[in-house]
């Protein structure tokens, strides 16, 4: 059966009605290599930008989630007994899918999640990379060996698969990130349970039907579809599963741990981010200024990596802000599809209001000054769609809500500093630490800010954007637990260590921990 069996009017009962109800696709879970329904209530996909009914869907229930670890966990030993050689070969093969069927689903992308073309080409892409690179660590011999402190014996280290993982993934980056996670899972020899954002179901199925196309046998990946709330018990403390993933925010981040902890799962989680980006008088001041524009704006602002503090060392002041503003003022927005369009639709109602909460919220505080934006574009066809316009608020102080806590949408802070070390105190001076940027010429401050900023990703001379798929993804304090995406350290996450001793001495030998 095809992942979209039926056509249907079916309006929303759960997530709420899209705005002009067109003949859409039937979204179904996928299930021990089966499509079929979720059992509780039908919700939308909708196209951000203009509203129209892209999908309909069933809400999950944890019947239904039951179900598809009852397929993972069946699925497991014969996975797990595929050499890992073998398994990378088909997740390579998920890679030539991908590239072969790049530009359908970026167009989809554009639809449903709603981002500009050439960025739904880029998270395709990514998704065609990480397949290549996590194939080609397939073949590396994770283990290693250890020599012995006693003769006639051998020691050595290999990794083994964990079992089931629930994946967790958000609707920003609708096919990078279920990537990012699935793929090393797969590799290691886990089976999946794949719970994509609500957003995005119809970019989830495409995944799976390229896996399915690759060779992924039946019940190695599973996805169920629909809000986590109502299955969040079911995602997480079943025995079986023995790791979560998650990406999204640090307040249902913390939900998981505090579920997953007791029960001794392991879990990754990869939550919020309130990124600076620091510019020294000595900068190159143009090239900082396309920096800020792209990070703070791309997407629409709805990276856990964007740039949404920028912060201005003395003398660079009212020049820099005057130019920047000019500039942004002149992006477009528009429908994603569209490959003039620069800014895009937010992702949907829900978030179009908390942009428009936070604009108050910065009016609001102390001595804030809002230059530009500040409200949703209704103009024309905008009016239809999740429309911000791109908002810069000046003279933001340390400590103010719109400059410590995640927006997630076109809205930059900027804040003025006397110096360098004013500059870094800002910076490490919220709760989270996922990327940072610094643009100067010195080398000596390139080396302070690499050693005095709290951040896992740096970036020197350019945005807080853009990750590559060889580099370990996460961040400190309260952006993540320690794993990390990407990079050959994405695999301690998703396997376990076990240590061997063989002793073919003929005798017992005691150790010296048993023997001094």
């Amino acid at each position: 059966m095809p992942a979209y069996a039926g056509m249907t009017r079916e309006t929303s009962q759960f997530l709420g009605k899209c705005e002009d109800l067109t003949m859409s696709e039937q979204i179904k879970n996928f299930i021990n290599g089966q499509w079929k329904p979720g059992s509780g209530a039908s919700f939308e996909s909708c196209d951000p930008a203009n509203g129209e009914l892209i999908g309909t869907a069933n809400q999950s229930t944890p019947a239904d989630v039951k179900e598809a670890i009852d397929s993972a966990s069946a699925a497991f030993p014969a996975w797990k007994a595929i050499p890992q050689p073998k398994r990378a070969e088909i997740v390579y093969k998920v890679g030539d899918i991908f590239k072969r069927r790049k530009e359908e689903i970026a167009q989809l992308m554009s639809r449903e999640m709603g981002k500009p073309i050439a960025e739904a080409r880029g998270d395709t892409q990514e998704g065609v990379d990480m397949a290549y690179y996590i194939a080609s660590e397939g073949r590396r011999a994770w283990g290693w060996t250890v020599p012995s402190e006693l003769p006639n014996k051998r020691m050595y280290v290999e990794r083994v698969p964990l079992g089931v993982c629930t994946l967790i993934t958000p609707w920003n980056f609708p096919i990078a990130i279920p990537t990012w996670k699935t793929f090393p899972a797969l590799v290691m020899g886990n089976t999946v349970v794949l719970k994509p954002a609500e957003d995005t179901p119809l970019l989830a199925n495409k995944f799976a039907e390229i896996l399915i196309e690759a060779g992924v046998p039946k019940g190695v990946f599973n996805v169920v579809h629909g809000s986590g709330g109502p299955i969040s018990d079911a995602l997480v403390t079943d025995p079986r599963v023995r790791m979560i993933s998650f990406t999204g925010s640090s307040a249902v981040g913390a939900a998981i741990a505090g579920k997953a902890a007791p029960l001794h799962k392991r879990y990754s989680l990869e939550m919020g981010g309130k990124n600076p980006v620091v510019v020294m008088p000595d900068a190159d001041m143009d090239l900082a200024i396309d920096a800020v524009l792209w990070c703070a704006f791309g997407t629409t602002g709805q990276r856990c990596t964007a740039c949404s503090r920028l912060i201005l060392v003395d003398p660079v002041g009212d020049s820099f802000v005057n130019k920047l503003k000019e500039r942004a003022t002149k992006l477009k927005l528009g429908h994603g599809a569209d490959p003039t369009t620069q800014v895009a639709a937010l992702i949907n109602k829900k978030a179009l209001d908390k942009v428009a909460d936070y604009v108050r919220i910065g009016r609001d505080e102390d001595k804030a000054k809002l230059i530009l934006g500040g409200e949703r574009a209704t103009d024309g066809a905008l009016s239809k769609g999740n429309f911000f316009k791109p908002t810069l608020f000046d003279h933001v102080k340390q400590g103010m809500r719109i400059e410590q806590e995640e927006i997630f949408g076109p809205v930059l802070s900027i804040i003025r500093a006397k110096s360098y070390d004013e500059a870094i105190k800002v910076a490490n001076g919220v709760k989270y630490g996922l990327s940072s940027s610094i643009f100067t010429r010195d080398v000596n401050v390139v080396n302070r800010f690499q050693t005095d900023i709290e951040a896992g990703l740096v970036y020197i001379n350019a945005g807080t954007t853009g990750a590559e798929v060889s580099t370990p993804f996460g961040g400190h304090k309260a952006t993540g637990n320690g794993h990390r995406e990407g990079g050959p350290t994405v695999i301690e996450a998703y396997s376990e260590l076990k240590s061997v001793f063989i002793d073919y001495s003929g005798q017992v030998q005691k150790a010296q921990i048993d023997n001094n």
